[in-house]
C-alpha cells in the first residue's frame, strides 16, 4: 500500500486519533476504514467537540462519497447546529443510497419538528413504519408518538402505543406509557380488552396486571382492580406502586385497615414520602384511632414541614378527641405559615369558642370571612358567636354584609329572626321566623341552636306547632 497501512478493527481510540491527526495535517501516510470516521466522529460528538466532528465527517465523505451512514453522521451533527434545511439534503442523498437505515426517517422527523412542519413528520414516520419491520417498526412507532405528543393529538399517542404492544406485548416502555394514557384519555374498555389479552398470552407479565388493575380502577371497578393489583403482587412482590395504588382502591371502598397494610408496603419498599404517611394518617383517622393518625401526620410533617395542612391534619384529630389546646397549638404553627387561610381560621376560631375565648374565636372568623368573604361557613360562625357574647348590634351588622357578599340566604334570616327575638322585637322577629319557614323548614334547627330560648317564645312554639301540623297534612 505505499507505506500506508490499516488499523486492525480494534483499534484504540487514542491511535485512531494519531492516524486521522497525520491524514488531517497531511504528515505522513495511513487509511483510515468508514467505521474508523464512524467512530472518530461519534468521540468528538461525545465531547461536544462539534467543529472537529464536522471536519472528520468532512474528511470521510471525501474518502468515502457513497457512504449512507457518514452522511447521516453529518445531518445529524447538522441538525445539533440547527442547520435543519441542509440536514435534510444530506438525509435525501443517504436515503438514495440506504433506504434501510432507520435513523434517516428518525433524523427527518427531528428536523422537521425544529421546522414546525409536525405534518410532514407524521406523514414520514407512517410511510416508514410500512416499510420496516420487527424492532425498528417499534422504534418509530415511539417515535410517532412522540410526534403526537408535540402535536398534542394525544388519543393517537395512544393508538401508537397499542399498537407496539399487539407487536410486543411484553415492552416495558410501552406498557409504562400506556398506563399513563390509558387514564389521560379515558380509554379504559379498551386498555381492559388489551391487557387481558396479554394477559391471556403472558399470565406473568407483572405490568400488563398493573395496568389491567388501573384501567379498572378508571372505571371505579374497585373489586375487580385489587384483583389485578395482587396478582402483579404476587409476580412481583417488590412492586410498590401496585401496593401504593391498590392501597387508593381500598380506600375508595372504605376498607382502611387493608388500605394501611397496603400503604405499610409501600413504606417498607419505597423512599418515605409525605404523601404515603398522610394517607395512612388519613385511614387511621378514619377508623378512629387518631393517636395513630397523629404519629404519621407528624412523620409526613417531618418530610415536609413547610406543609402547613399537615399541622392542621393534627389538630383535627385532637379537635376529634375536644383536646382543644392541643389543637390550638398546632394550628397555631399553621397559621404561622399561612395566616390568612380561612379554613385553618375557622378551626382555630372553633376551638377558641371550645375554650370560652370569644374574643379570640371572634378575631379568627373575622379573618376567616376577609379572606374568603363568599364562604358562608365563615359568615355564621362570626354570627353565631357575636350573638353567643350578647353583641346583637354587632352580629346584625355582620349579617347584613354577609348578604351583601353572598346573597340573602335563609339561614341569614332565620339568624336575622333570632336576633330580633333576643332584642325584644318580637312581632318582626315572629314575622320574619314565619316567612323564612315557608322557604326553608329544614333550616330551623340552625334557628333553635343558635337562640334554643326562642321556645320561651309562646308565639314561637305556637308558630312551630302549626307549621308541624301542615307539614303532615
Amino acid at each position: 500500500m505505499n507505506g500506508e497501512y490499516r488499523l486492525p478493527d480494534n483499534e484504540d481510540m487514542e491511535d485512531l486519533l494519531k492516524v486521522y491527526e497525520r491524514i488531517r495535517t497531511g504528515r505522513g501516510g495511513g487509511f483510515l476504514s468508514e467505521e474508523s470516521f464512524e467512530r472518530i466522529i461519534d468521540h468528538f460528538d461525545d465531547q461536544d467537540a462539534l467543529p472537529k466532528a464536522m471536519e472528520a465527517a468532512d474528511m470521510g465523505m471525501t474518502q468515502f462519497p457513497y457512504s449512507a451512514s457518514l452522511l447521516v453522521k453529518k445531518a445529524d451533527l447538522l441538525i445539533a447546529t440547527r442547520q435543519y434545511q441542509l440536514a435534510l439534503d444530506f438525509l435525501e442523498k443517504a436515503e438514495i443510497l440506504d433506504r434501510n437505515d432507520i435513523d434517516i426517517p428518525i433524523l427527518r422527523t427531528d428536523a422537521y419538528l425544529a421546522l414546525d412542519m409536525q405534518d410532514k413528520a407524521v406523514v414520514l414516520l407512517e410511510d416508514a413504519i410500512r416499510h420496516f419491520e420487527g424492532d425498528e417498526r417499534i422504534d418509530l412507532l415511539f417515535e410517532l408518538a412522540d410526534v403526537y405528543d408535540d402535536y398534542e393529538s394525544f388519543e393517537k399517542i395512544f393508538d401508537c402505543l397499542k399498537l407496539i404492544l399487539e407487536y410486543d406485548p411484553n415492552n416495558e416502555e410501552a406498557l409504562y406509557k400506556i398506563c399513563f394514557w390509558t387514564d389521560f384519555t379515558g380509554r379504559n374498555e379498551e386498555s381492559i380488552q388489551l391487557h387481558l389479552k396479554i394477559i391471556e398470552e403472558f399470565p406473568y407479565n407483572d405490568l400488563a396486571w398493573f395496568n389491567l388493575a388501573a384501567a379498572y380502577q378508571g372505571l371505579h371497578l374497585y373489586e375487580k382492580a385489587i384483583d389485578a393489583y395482587q396478582y402483579a403482587i404476587a409476580i412481583n412482590e417488590k412492586f410498590d406502586y401496585a401496593y401504593r395504588n391498590m392501597a387508593d382502591a381500598l380506600m375508595r371502598l372504605r376498607r382502611f385497615k387493608e388500605a394501611i397494610e397496603s400503604l405499610e408496603k409501600v413504606v417498607e419498599l419505597a423512599r418515605p414520602e409525605d404523601l404515603i404517611y398522610q394517607a395512612i394518617g388519613y385511614c387511621y383517622e378514619k377508623i378512629r384511632n387518631y393517636a395513630q393518625a397523629r404519629f404519621y401526620y407528624r412523620k409526613a410533617s417531618h418530610l415536609n414541614p413547610d406543609d402547613a395542612r399537615l399541622y392542621v391534619k393534627v389538630a383535627g384529630t385532637y379537635m376529634k378527641e375536644g383536646k382543644f389546646t392541643q389543637a390550638v397549638k398546632h394550628l397555631d404553627t399553621a397559621l404561622k405559615i399561612k395566616r390568612l387561610d380561612p379554613e385553618f381560621n375557622l378551626m382555630m376560631g372553633e376551638c377558641h369558642v371550645k375554650l370560652k375565648k370569644h374574643k379570640d374565636a371572634i378575631h379568627h372568623f373575622m379573618m376567616a370571612v376577609s379572606a374568603k368573604p363568599r364562604n358562608l361557613k365563615g359568615w355564621e360562625a362570626l354570627i353565631r358567636v357575636l350573638f353567643d357574647e350578647g353583641q346583637y348590634q354587632e352580629s346584625y351588622k355582620q349579617l347584613q354584609l354577609a348578604r351583601v357578599k353572598i346573597g340573602d340566604k335563609p339561614i341569614l334570616s332565620f339568624y336575622e329572626s333570632a336576633i330580633l327575638l333576643a332584642t325584644g322585637k318580637v312581632k318582626e322577629g315572629i314575622a320574619l321566623l314565619e316567612k323564612t319557614l315557608e322557604k326553608a323548614p329544614k333550616q330551623l334547627k340552625a334557628f333553635l341552636k343558635l337562640y334554643p330560648s326562642a321556645v320561651q317564645h309562646t308565639q314561637v312554639v305556637e308558630l312551630i306547632i302549626k307549621w308541624k301540623r301542615r307539614k303532615r297534612s
